[in-house]
């Protein structure tokens, strides 16, 4: 049995395409882990998968701006080092696959020496740092974006697209409204805000539901804790209906969505690019990220298949605007989704995952034999 370390976390976009790769790992009979942080989303996420066995570890964010909390967090990586290059000589997996973020550094970091394969996925244009400085590791650093590949040092980059949850086209529309509580007399305005950086999106919804209600009824994924339960809200139960998270009856959801309302993550754009759902694009400001979704949303602008709003320029008219437009356009942008061929990615990268795992494991049978 082969046997594979996960890793990736700190907002959902580092964990989906992990659960996107669940089914091959199944098929094939691997031992599944993943390595997360302590109490983290990816934690969350992953209790609904039993058959995997999750390891939790101490984290620290990697920060590129000042604060207090970067001294603590040089010891909770330390920490986290050490929980890594315990739990990698107990497992002795034959291959890590890391979707990246900060969550993901000690993981591939401690398995230096080791000599497990290491793969990781960048979905962004331009890498963050805690994927820059895992690509030193990693022997291949496979990507969404065709331009990122050709930027990765070394010629490790290697373009395979996006991995897609294969569920994801399998919903049912009759199933999701059922689960929302709808009727389907309206249309339905999708919100997906993150688990980071919600608050914006949230509050841009909340402020604007009486016009929105009227029009459409409301799917809104707020993130962990952001559930609201006010006045503005209760006034539109009927048609506003939220949730932290949505698991195993996405893709219902999505079967019954029309528009979408989303930040920029790469992950979350090209899921509803394959399932040709016209999108209007809010990404994270410079002031809040490095500013990869804005680079992400331009990609999509550019090729027709998005509208794109700057959260700085926003205004209630501005946003109301836009989502009518979007509304009113949505069977053109759907029809450029469907034409830009948007693949899954998903067996691409098993496949990978199986080349390395083998060489993983003719090592460590290779060391065995050493020793004995």
């Amino acid at each position: 049995m082969k046997k594979i370390v996960l890793t990736g976390g700190g907002t959902a976009g580092h964990v989906m395409p992990n659960i996107a790769l669940l089914p091959y790992l199944r098929e094939k009979g691997y031992e599944i882990h993943y390595i997360g942080g302590k109490g983290g989303i990816e934690q969350d996420i992953l209790a609904g998968y039993p058959d995997v066995t999750y390891h939790a570890i101490d984290t620290g964010k990697l920060r590129r701006y000042h604060s207090t909390d970067n001294i603590k967090d040089v010891f909770k990586v330390a920490k986290g080092n050490f929980e890594c290059r315990k739990i990698l000589k107990q497992l002795k997996p034959d291959v890590i696959f890391s979707k990246g973020g900060y969550v993901a550094l000690p993981v591939v970091t401690s398995s230096k020496g080791m000599r497990i394969p290491v793969l990781t996925h960048e979905s962004d244009i331009t890498p963050g740092l805690a994927n820059r400085i895992i690509a030193r590791t990693a022997e291949k650093v496979l990507t969404t974006f065709p331009e990122t590949a050709a930027a990765i040092e070394k010629g490790k980059g290697l373009y395979v697209g996006a991995p897609i949850r294969a569920d994801l086209f399998e919903g049912d529309r009759e199933r999701g409204l059922a689960f929302l509580g709808l009727s389907g007399e309206k249309p339905v305005l999708a919100v997906m805000g993150g688990s980071k950086g919600a608050r914006f999106v949230n509050e841009t919804i909340r402020g604007n539901l009486a016009a929105l209600c009227s029009k459409f009824d409301i799917v809104h994924m707020c993130g962990k804790d952001n559930v609201e339960d006010s006045e503005r809200t209760a006034d539109f139960a009927g048609s506003y209906k939220q949730f932290e998270f949505i698991g195993k009856e996405l893709p219902d959801v999505l079967a019954a969505t029309d528009i979408v309302v989303t930040r920029g993550g790469s992950n979350s754009i090209h899921e509803f690019a394959a399932l040709a759902k016209p999108m209007v694009i809010i990404p994270l400001s410079k002031q809040s990220s490095r500013g990869d979704q804005i680079l992400n949303a331009d990609s999509f602008v550019k090729r027709g298949l998005a509208i794109k709003l700057e959260e700085e320029n926003i205004t209630p008219e501005t946003f109301l605007a836009a989502v009518d437009k979007l509304f009113g356009e949505r069977e053109e942008y759907a029809k450029r989704m469907r034409e830009a061929g948007f693949s899954n990615a998903t067996e691409r990268i098993f496949e990978l995952i199986e080349e390395a795992a083998e060489r993983g494991a003719a090592k460590k049978n290779k060391k065995a034999g050493r020793a004995s």
